[in-house]
């Protein structure tokens, strides 16, 4: 066997948002007091987390660069079973305060592309 992914993290600037948006939109579960810079949700599969950007120097032991303006660098897709379903959950979702980058379309990946919220 290969490597095998253990979790995927992302930085964030304002965790607590983003933490309230991925529990309180997506329903993704999470046991988090709202204190440090670290926050794991509960999920099958593989484990997410997210980090805050300002403690990612003290992390790293160096100052992080970023990309700027629409940020290229990876996705995450939610796995849904139709076309319809793609588009209630985009509009839904873009209602709860996501930042929409392009509407849905039809493609082999069934999926829609949210920025930051």
């Amino acid at each position: 066997m290969g490597t095998r992914f253990d979790m995927i993290g992302i930085f964030v600037n304002d965790l607590d948002q983003m933490v309230s948006f991925y529990r309180d939109v997506l329903g993704l579960e999470i046991d988090w007091d709202s204190k440090g810079p670290y926050a794991e949700f509960k999920h099958d599969g593989i484990r997410f987390s997210m980090y805050e950007r300002a403690q990612l120097p003290g992390l790293l032991g160096q100052p992080p660069t970023y990309p700027s303006g629409l940020n290229g660098t990876f996705e995450l897709a939610i796995d849904l079973s139709t076309s319809m379903d793609v588009d209630r959950e985009f509009d839904r979702i873009v209602k709860a305060g996501a930042r929409p980058v392009y509407a849905p379309r039809d493609e082999a990946m069934g999926h829609a592309i949210l920025d930051d919220c």
